[in-house]
């Protein structure tokens, strides 16, 4: 990803006039490698979140802050101690370093107030977050680093603060383009993109491509021409420009399916049609946007990890007792020619003889064609024939249960598919733990408390809002689902499902109006997005009143059934989806 030293800058200029003169109001860390700072000043409050994962460290402001875990971590309660209520001073960034310092005027342990820094290094699995005091002394740091980690920079509690190891590159705005050049013209065995990214500090990879994609190509350094060369330099002076003005714009790159890529701070035109660039209204709002749903996942994944685990290999275990009950049913279907077998013997007894291995008779099933009847020649040929007719009751009653097994085998894969599905879309911890509970409560998990299964309570349905004024609601879960569609709906109101493709249960509430086409049509792109076809172009979504659904008797949580419907194709759409929400 493109958050490179100029992209950096953007974000610092872009959040240093709003938080300058803040001050701390509470501080939250949502898992290990994360915290939101609450700022609040005459202007406003923000949410400045801070991440040091390794594949998506960044700072910027956000709007979906993740939800806080129940006991606050150690380095989130340090941090509340020595920050909370204090004042924002300034905000550094040392040339085009990918290093953020935030300045604070902080209460020490006495009550006086002191300077404290909080330095937010983005470096990718190097990443850290470190509180520094007014000695340049770490207080403490997100990510402790000892000797047998690293023997260049330890970064512990006591031990003097050092920036990040300086880079062999110098700074795009310290040095002049004739310069880059030169340095770029030494540069051997490399492609032009490669030795942009390796003679001048704060440019991405992206960014190095796509300046060689304006020159004409990433071709050798040696094969550039007197054209090329005029070009570079141009896109170098715009280059640098643009990292001292900090006048960027930022652009979402998205590939043809509509799904986030990658961002930068110019137009990226390298992909040429394979991608789309679009606009963002701020450099906050372009990574908060990119990183929610990846972040999303990611992050339910960590938290319910062993429920994840537990479905899997439950999914897996029922779909392989599936397949082998399929395959004997198969066997089964035999079993006629058993019965056959014993018939024919029986009929012949008068001239068939103990010991042979095998009995060649008429088959008058078969236009007395001959068949040939596997015998065992220490049973007489009345034993073979009630051996045969023993096999064909066997068979027969085999056939009867497995019809059965199978039939709930199907059902049981199902519904533990339909959870996976609700724990992928799951984006809180009380959500998984809904489902956990709804695992318990259906007999397919074993409670670890001593209460056994237990009834929790289940949250509120989603709630949204279409363009003309219908309510839609949809479940979280598939306990939820039932009590939405069976008990809180009423039966003219509207009931919506992805055909044949797991999702929540979307009901549209009439309030005794008549549900309009565009009404459907919405909150058909909201079942469409809740669900396993999230990603997808086209969605097919059936719809029908409620009065026209059915629960089976002794099914599972969320089933249903239904016979008269109508069906639309849709294409979910996060952005609009989300404008029309009235909760998260």
């Amino acid at each position: 990803m493109a958050l490179d030293g100029i992209f950096l800058n953007h974000i610092k200029n872009e959040i240093a006039p709003c938080i300058i003169g803040s001050r701390v109001e509470k501080i939250h860390q949502p898992s290990r490698e994360e915290l939101v700072i609450h700022l609040r000043s005459r202007s406003g409050s923000y949410k400045l979140f801070l991440s040091v994962r390794v594949n998506s460290p960044r700072v910027h402001f956000t709007n979906n802050p993740p939800e806080n875990p129940a006991t606050p971590p150690m380095f989130c309660m340090l941090m509340r101690k020595k920050l909370t209520n204090g004042l924002v001073t300034g905000v550094r960034q040392m040339g085009l370093d990918r290093v953020l310092y935030i300045d604070f005027e902080a209460s020490n342990d006495i009550g006086d107030r002191v300077p404290v820094t909080l330095s937010i290094e983005i470096m990718a699995k190097h990443s850290n977050i470190l509180l520094i005091d007014e000695n340049n002394r770490i207080v403490d740091a997100m990510k402790r680093v000892d000797l047998s980690r690293s023997t260049v920079r330890q970064i512990l509690p006591g031990f003097p603060y050092t920036p990040p190891p300086a880079q062999d590159k110098p700074d795009l705005t310290d040095v002049t383009v004739d310069e880059i050049v030169e340095r770029i013209e030494e540069t051997e065995n490399k492609t032009l993109s490669s030795a942009i990214l390796n003679s001048v500090q704060g440019v991405s990879p992206l960014i190095s491509r796509e300046i060689a994609h304006r020159c004409g190509g990433d071709v050798p350094v040696w094969d550039i021409d007197n054209n090329q060369k005029e070009i570079l330099i141009k896109e170098l002076e715009a280059l640098q420009e643009t990292a001292k003005s900090s006048l960027g714009t930022p652009y979402l790159i998205k590939d043809e399916d509509g799904f986030p890529v990658d961002f930068s701070f110019t137009e990226i035109t390298q992909y040429g049609n394979k991608r789309i660039c679009e606009k963002q209204e701020s450099f906050s709002a372009l990574l908060d946007s990119f990183y929610f749903e990846k972040d999303r996942t990611e992050r339910t994944r960590q938290k319910g990890r062993d429920l994840v685990k537990f479905l899997h290999n439950a999914i897996e275990r029922t779909a392989k007792k599936l397949n082998l009950q399929q395959a004997e049913l198969q066997q089964c279907a035999d079993r006629e020619e058993l019965r056959i077998s014993a018939e024919l013997i029986n009929a012949n007894l008068y001239r068939l003889e103990k010991g042979s291995f095998y009995y060649d008779l008429e088959n008058y099933y078969d236009n007395n064609n001959i068949l040939r009847i596997k015998a065992d020649p220490s049973l007489s040929p009345a034993a073979n024939a009630q051996k045969y007719f023993k096999l064909y009751r066997k068979s027969k009653t085999a056939e009867q249960m497995l019809v059965g097994l199978i039939e709930k085998g199907e059902e049981d894969l199902q519904y533990l598919e339909s959870v996976s599905d609700a724990l992928d879309r799951a984006s809180t911890q009380a959500e998984i733990d809904e489902i956990k509970n709804e695992l318990i409560i259906s007999g397919y998990m074993k409670s670890k408390s001593k209460g056994g299964k237990k009834q929790i309570k289940i949250s509120a349905p989603l709630e949204y809002e279409t363009s003309d004024g219908f309510r839609v609601f949809v479940g979280r879960n598939n306990i939820q689902n039932d009590k939405l569609t069976f008990k809180t709906a009423n039966k003219n109101d509207m009931w919506l499902h992805t055909q044949k493709i797991h999702g929540s249960h979307v009901i549209i509430a009439s309030d005794n109006r008549e549900i309009s086409d565009d009404a459907i049509v919405e909150a058909a792109e909201i079942a469409a997005y809740h669900s396993k076809a999230r990603e997808a172009k086209l969605v097919p979504v059936d719809y029908t009143y409620v009065k026209n659904l059915k629960k089976p008797p002794a099914s599972p949580p969320g089933k249903v059934i239904y016979h008269v419907y109508y069906s639309v194709n849709v294409t979910p759409d996060r952005e609009k989806i989300e404008k029309m929400a009235k909760n998260k």
